[in-house]
C-alpha cells in the first residue's frame, strides 16, 4: 500500500466453498464481523470484480456468505483467497482515540522514544491474539513483528506519519 491513507480498505477475505450451492466461508476484518454486509458491494483490490452479499450468517470462527452470481461450488471455489475491499468513504470515521484502520498505519516511520529511526511499518497482522505490526528495519534485513499494544507503541501520530516504538529489552 502507499505511504498515505489508502482509498480502499480491506474488509474481508473469501475462504473455501461452503456446501454445494455456492456459499463461501468469509473472514471479516471489521470490528463487528457482520457489519461487512452493510458497506455495499465489495470489490477486489484492482476493482475488476464486485460482489454483493445476498445473505450472511455466523458459523464457528468465520461467516458463511452467499454472493450474488455465485451459484455453485465450482464458482465458489474459484474465489478462494480473494481479498475484498470497500472505498474508504463508505466506512465510518473513527472517533475513538487509539483506534485506527490498519491501512493508516502502513507506511508510518517507526522511531524510538529518543527519535532514532527503527524502520517503516509494512503490514499489520492479526492471527487471532491481537494486532501485530510488521516493521522493515531502516538498515535493511528481515522484517520483524511486535505487538501493537500501548506498552510497545505508546504513541501514533498520523499527521507526522510516525509511531513511537519501545523495543523489548534484549535478554542477557
Amino acid at each position: 500500500m502507499c505511504a498515505g491513507a489508502s482509498d480502499k480498505i480491506r474488509v474481508a477475505r473469501i475462504g473455501a466453498a461452503h456446501g454445494v450451492r455456492g456459499e463461501v466461508k468469509l473472514w471479516s476484518f471489521t470490528e463487528d464481523p457482520l457489519a461487512v454486509a452493510n458497506y455495499g458491494a465489495l470489490e477486489t483490490a484492482d476493482g475488476a470484480r464486485r460482489f454483493d452479499i445476498e445473505s450472511l450468517r455466523p458459523a464457528r470462527d468465520f461467516l458463511v456468505a452467499r454472493l450474488k452470481g455465485v451459484d455453485d461450488r465450482n464458482a465458489a471455489e474459484m474465489l478462494r483467497n480473494t481479498e475484498l475491499f470497500v472505498p474508504r468513504k463508505r466506512l465510518p470515521e473513527i472517533d475513538e482515540e487509539g483506534t485506527f484502520y490498519h491501512s493508516d498505519l502502513v507506511g508510518l516511520a517507526a522511531v524510538t522514544p529518543e527519535g532514532a529511526e527503527i524502520g517503516k511499518v509494512v503490514a499489520v497482522h492479526n492471527f487471532g491474539a491481537g494486532d501485530l505490526i510488521e516493521i522493515a528495519p531502516a538498515g535493511g534485513g528481515a522484517s520483524f513483528m511486535l505487538p501493537f499494544t500501548e506498552t510497545v507503541v505508546p504513541e501514533v501520530d498520523l499527521q507526522e506519519r510516525r509511531m513511537m516504538v519501545v523495543l523489548p529489552a534484549e535478554s542477557e
